[in-house]
């Protein structure tokens, strides 16, 4: 699948990201894709050219490109226990730094810049998220109930800016927890809250699993929880974004 480096101007600058879509010469459904807390590194472009594979104009940019171009950090090519922690204190004031405010101002243009590729077909795009990244997309979809149709989160904090925002979503959700990141009791009252709000949704916790399960490089990683992920994941798109 082709990788298409890129550049997306933004009130502050310039956002390094790459794309990955069918090379066919026609126009597919976009879906913009935020990465997890690590960043833009292999086990990204390899999740959004299989994504791509399915008929998707995937992008995905550099949330922390303020601070310079990716790599910001030296990344082991496996993340196990033993270097999770030194990884997390170099990723974490990153993550800090990127308030509500910036989010919503990079997603303004990242949806811009998504839908004015001569290889995106017209109308809806999807947004998903890995970690942090999905606490980004539902922000996202929150934000712009008219151009999102679909969003997917995996592994991530959606009610991190309270219940209430989800009475903004229209987008059809998909929430995709880890068994480690949310009790059964925690997951009863969230999806209580987007019934309440009227979002058409699915909302589970992945068995066994344990936060950041879709990311092969790293100790977390669960193959059962990474198939369950694009088994919900890839009918949502087809549902919502169809690509025929």
């Amino acid at each position: 699948m082709p990788i298409k480096n890129l550049r997306i101007p933004t009130p502050d600058g310039q956002a390094d990201a790459f794309a990955a879509f069918p090379d066919d010469g026609t126009r597919h459904p976009g879906v913009l894709m935020y990465a997890d807390a690590l960043g833009i590194r292999p086990v990204l472009r390899e999740l959004a050219g299989e994504l791509a594979g399915h008929g998707y104009y995937v992008l995905v940019p550099n949330l922390f490109y303020r601070h310079g171009t990716a790599p910001l950090t030296e990344l082991p090519e496996y993340i196990g226990e033993e270097v999770r922690p030194k990884v997390l204190a170099e990723v974490m004031p990153l993550v800090n730094a990127h308030t509500a405010e910036r989010a919503l101002m990079d997603a303004d243009a990242y949806l811009s810049f998504l839908a004015a590729q001569p290889e995106v077909a017209p109308g809806p795009v999807a947004v998903t998220g890995y970690c942090f990244g999905g606490l980004l997309a539902t922000r996202t979809a929150v934000a712009h109930p008219d151009e999102v149709a679909a969003l997917a989160a995996f592994h991530a904090p959606v009610s991190a800016d309270g219940t209430d925002v989800f009475s903004k979503l229209t987008a059809q959700v998909h929430f995709g927890h880890a068994e480690t990141d949310l009790t059964p009791e925690a997951l009863a009252e969230l999806n209580e809250a987007l019934d309440t709000a009227g979002v058409n949704h699915t909302s589970e916790i992945y068995p066994g699993t344990a936060h950041g399960f879709t990311m092969s490089d790293t100790s977390a990683f669960s193959p059962s929880g990474m198939q369950r992920h694009w088994d919900r994941l890839l009918p949502l798109l087809a549902h919502t974004l169809p690509t025929h």
